[in-house]
Parts: C-alpha cells; sequence; structure tokens
C-alpha cells in the first residue's frame, strides 16, 4: 500500500500554528507559501488533487501579507498568511473554473465567488484549484474530466467525493487549508475517508454567489482543515450575509472560534447527543462500526449524555434526494448548451442551432452528469412531476420534522460518516446505486439545510483506513459541532 502523509516541517503544522508564526514574523508567509507549492510539485503527480496552481498568485499575496506585518499594520484576518486550497467550483478571475468538466475547460470567470473574495480580503493566499467529480456529482471523485483523485492514506483508493481533491490536498500536507462544497455530503464524507475535518455550514449563512450550482436548494460552500480550530478559523472568515445571493440569511453568524476553543478543554457535561436508530445498520463495515462506539464511549466519558432518536423518515432518504437533486440539476445545467455557456462543438456550418447543442452536451458532459440530467428531466415531465418531484419534496419536509422532532431531546446528533472506510478506485463505477448508497449518512442533513461536522474518529481495525464522526446540530447552531467537535478531538488526541 504506497501513500503520501504530510512531511515534517511547515506543511504539517495547523493553520493556527503557521499564523501565529507568521503573525510573530517567526516565519514569512512567502516561506509558508513556498513550502506548500513545493510539497504540491513533489507529490500531486501521484494525487492529482490540483487542477491549476496558481503559484505566482499565491506568493503575490503572500508578499503583500509580509509586507503589512513588516510595517506594523494588524494582520487583516487570524489565518491572514495561510495559504489555502480552493475546490474548482468556486469562480476565481486569475484562474481556471472547470468544475472538473471538459464543458467549462480553460473558462475564466469575469468575477470572484463571494467565498473566494472574502479570502482575499482576509490575506488568505489561494494555491490553485482543486479536483472534484464533475460539476460536483459523485461520491469517488471518479467522475472527473480529468482523471481520479487519489487517497494519500492509500493510493490506490478513493479519497471520496466531491471534494476528493481538497481533502487529499489536506491529508498530503499540500494545503493547510480548504474550501468544499457539500450537495449531499462532498464535503464530509472525502473528510472522514482523509482523517479530515469538514463542515457543511447552515444552508444560507455562506454566500453560493459564484459557486457553480448543482442543486442550489442543497449546494453549500463549507471550510475544511486538519483540526476543528483551523476549521473554525476559516469558517469565521467565509459566513455571513451576502446581498448577492438571494438565499443568504441575513442574521448574526454563530461564534463558532470560541465554540472551538471552549470544546478543547474537553468538557461535555451537560451535553445530550443523539444516537440515530436508522444508522446503526447490519453490514456496515465492522470496523467503521468498531471506531463510532468507541467515539460515543468517548464523549460518554468526557461528560455527555447519550440518547436513541428515531428518525423513521431517515430510510426514505436516499430516494428523495437523488430525485430533487437531479431535478435541480437538470434545470441548473441547461445553460450549458454551447450556445450560451461552454464548450461548443459541431458548429461548422453544417448543423442546425439544435444538433450543435445537442453535440456540444453530449462531447461536454460525462456520464454520471448526463445520467443526472436525464433522471431530472424525466421526473420534472408531464405525467410525472406530482408522482415523483412532488413526492419528494413531502418527503423532505417529513425529513425536516424528524430532525425537529429529534433536536427537541438532545443538543447534537452524531453517526459515522460513511458506511465504509475508502474503497478502491474502480470498485463502484460499475453500479451506480452502490455508489449512491455511500452517502446515506450524510444527506439527510442537506435536505433538511442544517449543519453538520465530520471529525477523524481513528483508524477502522479492519482496514487500517481512516474513519469518520459525523456530528448535527440544528439550523444556525454550527457553534453546537465545533463545541462537541473539539472537545472529541482533544480527547483522541490526549
Amino acid at each position: 500500500m504506497s501513500y503520501v502523509v504530510p512531511a515534517e516541517g511547515l506543511t504539517s503544522l495547523s493553520a493556527a500554528e503557521l499564523a501565529e508564526k507568521i503573525h510573530s514574523r517567526e516565519v514569512t508567509s512567502r516561506e509558508v507559501v513556498q513550502a506548500h507549492l513545493d510539497r504540491i510539485a513533489e507529490t500531486n503527480d501521484a494525487l492529482n488533487s490540483f487542477l491549476h496552481v496558481g503559484a505566482e498568485e499565491a506568493l503575490a499575496t503572500a508578499d503583500a501579507v509580509d509586507k503589512a506585518l513588516d510595517a506594523g499594520e494588524k494582520p487583516a484576518s487570524a489565518l491572514a498568511g495561510v495559504p489555502l486550497a480552493l475546490k474548482d467550483l468556486l469562480t476565481t478571475t486569475d484562474a481556471p473554473t472547470t468544475a472538473a468538466s471538459k464543458m467549462l475547460e480553460g473558462w475564466i470567470s469575469p468575477y470572484d465567488a463571494t467565498v473566494t473574495k472574502k479570502l482575499r480580503e482576509a490575506g488568505i493566499p489561494i494555491l490553485g484549484k482543486t479536483n472534484l467529480d464533475e460539476f460536483a456529482m459523485g461520491s469517488s471523485n471518479e467522475n472527473s474530466a480529468y482523471g481520479p483523485v487519489h487517497n494519500p492514506h492509500d493510493l490506490e483508493r478513493t479519497p471520496g467525493g466531491s471534494g476528493g481533491g481538497t481533502s487529499a490536498a489536506l491529508a498530503s500536507g499540500q494545503a493547510p487549508l480548504g474550501i468544499g462544497t457539500d450537495t449531499g455530503g462532498s464535503i464530509r464524507q472525502p473528510a472522514a475517508l482523509t482523517n479530515t475535518v469538514g463542515v457543511k455550514p447552515t444552508y444560507g449563512t455562506v454566500s453560493r454567489y459564484g459557486l457553480i450550482a448543482a442543486a442550489s436548494s442543497l449546494d453549500q460552500a463549507g471550510p475544511t482543515a486538519r483540526t476543528v480550530l483551523d476549521t473554525a478559523l476559516l469558517h469565521e472568515v467565509i459566513a455571513g450575509h451576502d446581498e448577492f445571493d438571494a438565499t443568504s440569511v441575513n442574521r448574526p453568524v454563530a461564534d463558532v472560534v470560541a465554540a472551538a476553543r471552549e470544546g478543547a478543554k474537553g468538557d461535555l457535561s451537560g451535553v445530550k447527543v443523539g444516537l440515530i436508530k436508522q444508522f446503526e445498520r447490519d453490514g456496515w463495515q465492522p470496523g467503521v462500526m468498531e471506531a463510532y462506539r468507541a467515539a460515543v464511549d468517548q464523549l460518554v466519558a468526557q461528560g455527555a449524555e447519550t440518547v436513541e432518536v428515531d428518525c423513521p423518515h431517515f430510510d426514505d432518504a436516499l430516494a428523495a434526494y437523488y430525485l430533487i437533486m437531479p431535478c435541480e440539476v437538470s434545470s441548473n445545467l441547461a445553460r450549458f448548451d454551447g450556445m450560451r455557456y461552454g464548450l461548443r462543438s459541431g458548429d461548422d456550418g453544417s448543423h442546425s442551432a439544435d444538433d450543435v447543442m445537442s453535440i456540444s452536451r453530449a462531447e461536454g458532459f460525462g456520464p454520471e452528469v448526463k445520467r443526472r440530467i436525464m433522471l431530472g428531466t424525466y421526473a420534472l415531465s408531464v405525467g410525472y412531476y406530482d408522482a415523483y418531484y412532488l413526492q419528494a419534496q413531502r418527503v423532505r419536509t417529513l425529513i425536516a420534522e424528524d430532525f425537529a422532532r429529534a433536536f427537541e431531546h438532545v443538543d447534537v446528533l452524531v453517526s459515522p460518516t460513511t458506511p465504509t472506510t475508502a474503497f478502491k478506485l474502480g470498485e463502484k463505477t460499475e453500479d451506480p446505486m452502490e455508489m449512491y448508497n455511500f452517502d446515506l449518512c450524510t444527506l439527510p442533513l442537506n435536505l433538511a439545510g442544517l449543519c453538520g461536522m465530520s471529525v477523524p474518529s481513528g483508524m477502522a481495525s479492519d482496514t487500517g483506513l481512516p474513519t469518520g464522526l459525523q456530528i448535527m446540530a440544528p439550523a444556525f447552531q454550527d457553534d453546537r459541532l465545533y463545541k462537541v467537535g473539539a472537545a472529541y478531538e482533544a480527547g483522541r488526541n490526549k
């Protein structure tokens, strides 16, 4: 088993540690950025985690941070000077935004996503754009038009999807911080498979402006890192109301950094943790369930009280998700037609406009994207809309009600993040349903618009590969994730 783990030195430090060294002038931001660029150059051929590396732009940002600090100016943010890997689904004016699709190959956006803009304002150098499943559709990062990402813990296995590139970059020491997006688990699931931390914020609390939409009612950008505190520090940078996003919520952001620092003390006295009956399943990997039960035991040892909760409609979440998500995909990706946006093929004068659109979409989209467009178009068609799409939305409401009833009795819910550890590349590609089942634990949260975190829960005893503990909290209570996650992390690291 070959693997790529963080080397010693600057690339092995947490973002908080790097920030402290940069702001105290023990090291320069340029030195930190260059160390990570060197690490990318050393390992990216094996991992394929970055689709684009913006060395010149990252170093320019680092130099600006160093200049300001040398002049005695206050850091632009708690993470100023610390570099980051950005999922190639958020627009950037100085680098291509491809969504890992041939449809957008080489496309440079005329505007920055709001998340990108906030990173720049915070003085965070962007190392480059990371690989993903095409248009964020997939659970293994094998749907990328530019080849799969390899898990740093075993190069023959998936790092998860859709945001496997960002998580692999973190796990390998290519970057200390990352931005992902989560439609049905695309931040949390790769975090679990790579021994990193990933958070899906409450829907509407991080702007989606400039995030290429797959499913608009489900998509949410969020922070990833190697520690809970680092993730909280990044969450603080990117969260907040945005007038350019119609789904953005105008209310105060929970103090996630304070919660992470409080949680790091390790005391969970008075915290009630819900154990979801539907996620205690026979047939899930024994090593994953063993790690999960050990995590629950540790939470109890730290003072938490556990309560079993019943969420009966979670059993229907997979079916509802894979109707709602493709329906929104069908609508959102209609714009990529070879006329308005994206690749144009067959425009040689011998084809009609309809033919050009058909040829362009056939060449520009990969098999999984086509599958979901067709599923969504069928479900939205006359005669099926009520039977499929509207019925799925009713189930979505029932799932949200299950969560609401559970949170009347507990502060957070926990579960394994994934049913198994990382599987081998190619193992599930011929069976879409088996691939979709990999998201069973994560997608109910997206349907309800709530917040969730995956935090490392040790290596599975039967495979020696990473597992993740998923923590879930009510809408706008993201700070609960960080308190419990940091406490659990502190307990594991004792």
